[in-house]
């Protein structure tokens, strides 16, 4: 029996208490929940649903609870009921019941932990959007890993997706870019302002090899060259790299496009259709201050220039209007100070800030190597970059690490610790259950043990109380999977698969799966093959999540 289940059941036992006592059934939720309690004496599920309906209806609590729990105690599957404190109740549930969920999950398969609790919401997630300008370096890298496992988990949950990343190819860095770009080909140092390092270099080169006559060309005409040719390479590479790092995007929106579209007039337009575009000192402003921001904000400069602020509301306005009712944008911790003003913007537009945008801050990410950060990237010079990070410790090691801390948390990476084959290595340990299961399967083909007819599944046989901590822990992999997408925590999953290995383990320590030398095959060893299966198909759709491999051998 799964938790959603016997939540039903829950909820069926309080219809039927409601109808006998002639309460009314109005107050009853449609649905309700079962959760784990925090000490496994107290029982396999509690619910508060006493607790929670009693003032509804004017029923004493503990009251409720005994009626509740009686109506419970006759249902298929429930061992006892027990009455705690005020009204908890908790439930124990029989092994036969606890067991079949072995069955369910192998069953469901791939879509065991999916379910449709963020149906009908169409969103659109932006993450990490570097300028291209150089590699992505080891912040955007944390927000590759989590927002594409964001977008996974979503989806999972039944959101409708569309993952995008914002291609600024234009405004003043892209000119800094293309100055430096010009300046390493004259032999002269990087502009004041400028980017340096071997990739700079190596766009030169690239560039002077699909323009040789680059050079002949005056500075202007030079400097134009080397920025479209170079933004074009130097973002051709920032996507290889992120597709060799596992993530994709639906859309690569250009911010050039919203300028050559006419998107900035569009959206002053609505703006001014709103009342809340002024004019002052020659320039056109955007009344933020009425929606609690600490200034209002520049649209238009006074010489006729877009504020990249301008270019912020023209965006947001073109996800709008491409039929997305939540725009979710994951930025760094250096942009803290934009969350007033998007929301305000937003509000700017009749918008409701809270339900039409969602801004995301990420911190800090540090590469820390015999105790010390690495603070200098081989090839870009400044910074730590994705590649840096894949080469240190792997593309599984780099994501399942990215993404095992809340994205406000800063995080330090230490390369020792996530190279190593041992327990302490959090991602060896979950995916080493991966290739434990995927092994206890082949040995089992070979000693001739397979699951069988499900039919002649016996789950009452999974009574040992490892097997009872395992079973319990594959149950909360579907909670886990909808609070990690509500909570945009994916975090929240790989915590999850850390506390599932270990109660792995310690089932396989004591549970002898596989029958020794010529004992014989038992339905016990087919119940435990079932649950070993089961809990391999949650740790590699826990692991799918991620955007981590569940290998097979290790």
């Amino acid at each position: 029996m799964t938790p959603a289940e016997l939540a039903e059941v829950v909820l069926s036992a309080a219809h039927a208490v409601f109808t006998e006592r002639g309460l009314d059934r109005s107050a009853l939720p449609e649905r309700t929940v079962v959760e784990r309690p925090r000490n496994p004496e107290h029982g396999d599920y509690a619910s508060t649903l006493a607790l929670q309906l009693s003032k509804k209806v004017g029923v004493p609590p503990r009251e409720l609870a005994t009626a509740l729990a009686d109506q419970l105690g006759r249902a298929p599957g429930v061992k006892s009921v027990d009455i705690a404190g005020p009204g908890f109740l908790n439930i124990r549930l029989d092994a036969a019941a606890a067991g079949q969920l072995a069955r369910a999950i192998v069953e469901a398969g791939e879509a065991y932990g999916r379910s449709d609790r963020l149906a009908g919401q169409r969103m659109n997630l932006e993450f990490v959007s570097a300028n291209p300008t150089g590699p992505v370096h080891i912040g955007g890298v944390r927000w590759a890993a989590v927002g594409d496992a964001l977008s996974r988990l979503l989806r999972a949950t039944g959101a409708d997706v569309g993952t995008e990343y914002y291609f600024n190819d234009a405004g003043s860095q892209i000119d800094r870019f293309a100055r430096s770009l010009l300046a390493a080909a004259k032999g002269e140092p990087a502009p004041e302002d400028g980017y340096a390092g071997a990739y700079i270099s190596e766009i030169v080169d690239a560039v002077r090899k699909i323009r040789p006559d680059v050079l002949e060309l005056d500075d202007d005409a030079a400097q134009e060259v080397f920025r479209v040719e170079g933004v074009q390479l130097m973002f051709a590479e920032i996507k290889s790299s992120l597709r060799g790092f596992g993530v994709e995007f639906d859309t690569y929106f250009n911010e050039k496009d919203l300028h050559d579209r006419g998107e900035l007039d569009l959206a002053l337009q609505r703006l001014r259709e709103q009342g809340r575009i002024f004019e002052s000192d020659g320039a056109t402003w955007l009344r933020t201050t009425d929606f609690g921001d600490d200034k209002d904000r520049v649209l238009r400069k006074s010489n006729g220039e877009w504020t990249y602020f301008a270019a912020d509301c023209a965006y947001y306005l073109d996800k709008r209007e491409r039929g997305f009712d939540r725009v979710v944008i994951m930025l760094g911790a250096d942009h803290h100070g934009y969350i007033g003003r998007m929301k305000a913007m937003s509000a700017c537009f009749g918008d409701d800030p809270e339900r039409n945008l969602e801004i995301l801050i990420g911190q800090m990410v540090n590469l820390v190597r015999d105790g010390a950060p690495v603070r200098m990237s081989k090839r870009a010079g400044t910074v730590v970059t994705l590649e840096d990070l894949v080469d240190a410790i792997g593309v599984d090691a780099s994501r399942y690490a990215l993404a095992r801390y809340s994205s406000d948390s800063p995080i330090d990476i230490d390369v020792e610790l996530w190279t190593r084959a041992t327990r302490d290595n959090p991602v060896y340990y979950v995916q080493y259950v991966a290739a434990r299961t995927a092994s206890v399967g082949r040995n089992a083909a070979e000693v001739g043990l397979t699951r069988g007819d499900a039919e002649a599944f016996r789950p009452e046989l999974l009574g040992h109380e490892k097997e009872n901590e395992l079973l319990k822990a594959l149950a909360e992999f579907p909670a886990v999977v909808a609070a990690a997408a509500e909570l945009r925590g994916p975090h929240r999953v790989a915590r999850y698969l850390e506390e599932l290995a270990g109660a792995y383990h310690r089932f396989y320590d004591e549970c002898r799966i596989l029958p020794r030398g010529d004992e014989e095959v038992t339905d016990l060893h087919r119940a435990r093959l079932w649950l070993n299966d089961a809990t391999r198909t949650v740790i590699a759709n826990g692991l799918r999540l991620l955007g981590v491999s569940a290998p097979e051998r290790m």
